[in-house]
């Protein structure tokens, strides 16, 4: 229950409540919804177990993990995508600075008539924003200072209950507005017409991305993984949980929004931008506005965490650093790379579509293909199912999914999403 609590800590952030919803009312509505659950239960838990197997394997980071695969090009793909988590981090940073800010102020007003205006100057302040961005960066590094056991395991205990029992409250909350059943029947027909393959795309990015998928995350927490950990049910367990952050949020935000005529298709700022409108009107909206912000700014911040914990990694692979030194230069430099974020938050969106979507696929993929032919179909069956599980149909079909479904599903969805680029 430990690992799942911690994983799922891990994986339920700003993936599930900031960007699932704002990708599901501008990629398809619900018919991205359906797409996305489909692909969590045939890609994301598999996917999940390769990961993890590939780190409990080689007991590395992914820099370590994908060179034991892929030999000496591996390092280089690993660091590759060790640079993905370090840009990706840099505005997910910014994100959680503004969550803090939006905390403060429903807190100090509750979006009461005449604040917003006040709201968005704060909120659009670089300085200011900048400023939360190092208070959150300096409170990671402590966090990780106290190790996995003493800091992000013990955190978990306490934010996932949290996350969700505030969201259940918010839902019955929502569900009891006049309009609000109807609204959401009527949302979640869907129109599969509007898969294109850009929203088939965003829908496979936002399944790797909401589970922490990249060839990254969950190749660091799988070195830590105790040999009798059992993985096909941890991974289930940790997918169910993170779908069900997702459908949790979805079920307050998409009633309550549609009931009050605001936008959910307005892009990333649409916890900055519809929210607090939300919550001036919405009947106990300063309780609801300071229960959902503090929920899912402790998941996101945990989410950040797990991030750093990439970094960390990174550097005792490459360069043995120890933990202090390691934190003493990974602090400033974050500090650094999430300025232009900070203030110049219009750049989010786009730097999410490719470190958050693409680059996370891409790594996921090269994960699945370390693990199930570098290292080999015999490590990939044992890691996963132990020595005795090894041999049944079941494993041997699983094993055939990961080695090769699931890189080929990456791979074209891809290639999908390029050609449209591309296409006159």
């Amino acid at each position: 229950m430990t690992t799942i609590l911690t994983m799922v800590g891990v994986a339920v952030g700003l993936g599930n409540v900031w960007r699932f919803p704002y990708m599901m009312g501008s990629y398809g509505g619900s018919a991205f919804l359906f797409v996305y659950l489909a692909f969590v239960f045939l890609f994301g838990i598999p996917a999940i177990m390769g990961e993890w197997a590939l780190g409990r394997q080689t007991r590395r980071g992914p820099l370590g993990a994908l060179a034991a695969a892929f030999g000496s090009k591996g390092r280089w793909l690993g660091g590759c995508l060790v640079v993905t988590v370090f840009v990706a981090n840099s505005y997910y940073l910014v994100i959680i600075g503004n969550v803090v800010y939006t905390l403060a102020f429903s807190v100090a007003t509750g979006f009461r008539a005449g604040t917003l205006e006040k709201y968005q100057r704060g909120l659009d302040n670089g300085w200011l924003q900048a400023g939360i961005t190092v208070a959150l960066i300096g409170t990671a590094m402590l966090v990780l200072a106290l190790g996995l056991k003493r800091g992000i395991e013990a955190t978990s205990r306490w934010f996932v209950p949290f996350f969700g029992a505030t969201f259940l409250y918010l839902i019955v909350t929502a569900l009891t507005l006049d309009g609000a059943t109807a609204a959401l029947r009527e949302f979640l027909v869907p129109d599969f017409s509007l898969m294109t393959p850009t929203n088939i795309f965003a829908a496979m990015g936002q399944a790797i991305f909401s589970l922490s998928l990249g060839g990254t995350f969950l190749v660091i927490y799988g070195s830590y993984l105790r040999p009798q950990e059992k993985i096909p049910s941890s991974a289930i367990g940790t997918a169910l949980g993170d779908v069900g952050a997702a459908l949790l949020a979805a079920l307050f935000l998409v009633p309550t929004t549609l009931i009050f005529g605001l936008e959910l298709s307005s892009g990333p700022q649409l916890i900055f931008g519809t929210l607090p409108e939300l919550f001036a009107v919405i009947p106990g909206g300063r309780v609801a506005g300071t229960l959902f912000l503090t929920a899912l700014a402790m998941m996101a911040f945990l989410s950040s965490v797990a991030a750093f914990q990439v970094l960390v990694g990174a550097a005792r692979d490459s360069f043995g650093f120890s933990i202090g030194k390691t934190l003493a230069i990974l602090g400033p430099a974050q500090a650094l790379i999430m300025l232009p974020s900070a203030f110049n938050p219009a750049i989010i969106g786009q730097l999410d579509l490719v470190f958050g979507s693409g680059m996370q696929v891409l790594g996921s993929g090269v994960a699945m293909i370390g693990v199930g032919w570098g290292l080999g179909r015999s490590t990939l069956l044992r890691q996963v199912f132990g020595d005795a599980g090894a041999g049944g149909l079941l494993p041997r079909t699983i094993a055939v999914w990961i080695r090769w479904v699931v890189p080929a599903a990456m791979a074209l969805t891809l290639m999908l999403y390029l050609s449209q680029i591309w296409s006159p």
